[in-house]
């Protein structure tokens, strides 16, 4: 079977999250559904079998929110998400996003992510990877940090800003009026910014590595 070309996301796309957005409800969803379809959904299926080759198979998350334990009980996400085996990659409304890193961490993870932040040549090696990063117009966050040294650090540590983060991944942004972001070159900017964050993520691999905690993974 020949496989579809990445075509760009289309104006189509972004109106439908901005509907979404105004009206998040089953008969917006179903009266919609074939826009998401042909002009969400399957551009971004396209995007992650271009990126295959160099970045992993990729997942596309379900369009469903997890309302269970949330006060919004808003049914759907009002963004297409999906997961490479080296990467994320999101677009909504407000535009096209790229992810890559540690989005969370386990307790064993977070154990060996600080000894190495604290140690004296692993630690200076994040800051030079984060600078490196930076350098290419990536930015580095984390969306959980303590609000003190966690225990058994001290507060003046010359890194305690990284210490206290929970996770660690660059991410990198493009307005949904970009003009590109309607063609084929989405995907080289995409890979672009995968490959400048490379010298984060061997950080982290080295550094950090999988759970060995049964049950977790990083995702």
């Amino acid at each position: 079977m020949t496989r579809a070309a990445f075509p760009g996301w289309s104006r189509a796309a972004a109106d439908f999250y901005l509907g979404l957005e105004a009206d998040n409800s089953k008969a917006y969803w179903r009266s919609h559904k074939e826009v998401y379809e042909t002009q969400v959904l399957a551009p971004m299926l396209a995007l992650l079998a271009e990126l295959a080759d160099e970045f992993g198979n990729g997942t596309v998350f379900r369009p469903y929110r997890d309302v269970r334990f949330s006060q919004d009980k808003s049914p759907y996400k009002t963004h297409i998400g999906a997961l490479l085996e080296r990467g994320y990659v999101q677009f909504s409304a407000s535009g096209l996003g790229v992810a890559a890193g540690y989005h969370t961490m386990a307790p064993d993870q977070l154990d060996r992510y600080r000894a190495a932040v604290a140690d004296d040549e692993s630690g200076p090696a994040l800051e030079d990877a984060i600078a490196a990063v930076e350098a290419r117009g990536l930015t580095v966050v984390s969306h959980d940090s303590l609000k003190t040294a966690p225990r058994g650090y001290p507060k003046e540590h010359s890194r305690i800003e990284l210490l206290r983060r929970k996770n660690l991944a660059t991410w990198r942004e493009w307005p949904a009026d970009t003009a590109w972001i309607g063609s084929k070159a989405v995907v080289a900017h995409i890979a672009d910014a995968l490959r400048a964050s490379r010298v984060l993520g061997a950080w982290l691999e080295e550094h950090v590595g999988a759970s060995e905690l049964e049950g977790r993974e990083r995702p």
